[in-house]
């Protein structure tokens, strides 16, 4: 095992790789790679170039034999395909609908936000501060698939599952079956909290017991450490448990802003990232009133400042 002091290249079974962020915190989330004979598979690129380029280095001496073919970007957050534009020649694969969120917000979008005297703009100051939007060259997936694809990963069988939307409008899943692996991109965050940006819940628990229906020994989290299929049953409960409790608090005529600051999150206060609360309770109430108008990006960075720090949203 190669490491640093915040990345580390695990090697799993049956030539899967994970490139495993050792800093926690917003944005810190992993990449997966998937090795043949002769060619590779890599599953995201990370938040910006500094850490993407680190992470090919990491698993350099693995593509040296097996070029990377092709990328998967598993769904449009940025942490998730920003550094694209470094896998030169790759095909990249997404969903359809993941592409619609990366043409909605890339880069420029990210440094916008940013740049405001705010407090989401304060906040995301904070909780991105670390990573370096400059110089970054959005680089589109160039295939589209729609539910399901398998490739041909230099005679590894590789399954792409589309089971969005529910953490974003397209959620993909990698599944090695030989090497009983999964890499669930977002659907799952070890240790920290799930934030659901698009919904409905009932898909993105449906997304769970899909993915625990495959059957997976090793479970590779869109953030924090590898795991198992414990993470997903705890995945699900969380969301059921804050779609239950934010309902009675909507039935009960609270505002959205009440009821992410009333609920108790009793046995799930200790994941990371609390704050994503206030973002699930809104999905939640828009589900419940369809005619809730969405919040932009400003309003729902704000809403979650609130929770986490109310001394930067004055």
């Amino acid at each position: 095992m190669a490491s640093d002091t915040t990345a580390q290249h695990v090697r799993l079974r049956r030539g899967c790789h994970v490139w495993h962020e050792t800093d926690r915190g917003w944005g810190m989330s992993n990449a997966g790679l998937v090795t043949g004979r002769g060619a590779s598979l890599l599953i995201d690129t990370l938040y910006d170039l500094r850490r993407t380029r680190r992470m090919l280095d990491g698993f350099a001496a693995v593509t040296a034999r097996a070029p990377i073919a092709t990328v998967v970007n598993t769904h449009g957050n940025g942490d998730h395909w920003f550094g694209n534009q470094l896998v030169e020649s790759a095909e990249i694969i997404a969903s359809r609908a993941s592409l619609a969120d990366m043409r909605q917000v890339g880069p420029a979008q990210m440094l916008g936000l940013m740049a405001g005297d705010t407090p989401a703009g304060r906040f995301t100051r904070r909780i991105f501060g670390r990573f370096d939007f400059s110089g970054i060259t959005p680089v589109l997936p160039n295939r589209l698939y729609e539910r399901d694809l398998t490739l041909d990963v230099g005679g590894i069988p590789v399954e792409l599952i589309d089971v969005g939307p529910a953490h974003t409008a397209g959620d993909t899943v990698v599944h090695v079956p030989d090497a009983r692996t999964v890499y669930t991109g977002d659907i799952v965050f070890a240790g920290s909290t799930p934030v659901v940006w698009y919904g409905p819940f009932d898909n993105w628990v449906a997304a769970c017991d899909r993915i625990i229906g495959l059957g997976a020994e090793t479970v590779v989290p869109g953030h924090g450490p590898v795991t198992t299929g414990a993470a997903l049953h705890a995945t699900r409960a969380y969301l059921e448990y804050v779609h239950e409790q934010a309902s009675k608090r909507h039935a009960a005529g609270m505002t959205a802003r009440e009821a992410a600051h009333d609920i108790p999150l009793g046995r799930f206060a200790g994941l990371e990232e609390s704050e994503r609360l206030a973002v699930n309770v809104h999905s939640v109430y828009r589900e419940l009133d369809p005619g809730l108008p969405p919040l932009d990006g400003p309003r729902l960075f704000g809403c979650m400042a609130e929770l986490a720090c109310p001394q930067i949203s004055l």
